[in-house]
């Protein structure tokens, strides 16, 4: 907000797509006009010598 970042809002380093679950806020975030919301995903697959389907 006003070119400063607020927080991170939630973070799974172990997700995986068969154990996908609802994630309850501990307080209610406020999205206010010209906030914006950045959202990641790194899937890392280098170990693998196989072709990945699903990801």
């Amino acid at each position: 907000r006003n070119g400063e970042q607020l927080g991170i809002i939630c973070e799974d380093s172990k997700y995986d797509f068969r154990l996908q679950e609802i994630r309850d806020m501990k307080e209610t975030l406020i999205i206010k006009p010209g906030d914006e919301i950045l959202v990641e995903c790194n899937f890392q697959t280098l170990d693998r010598s196989g072709i990945t389907f699903v990801s």
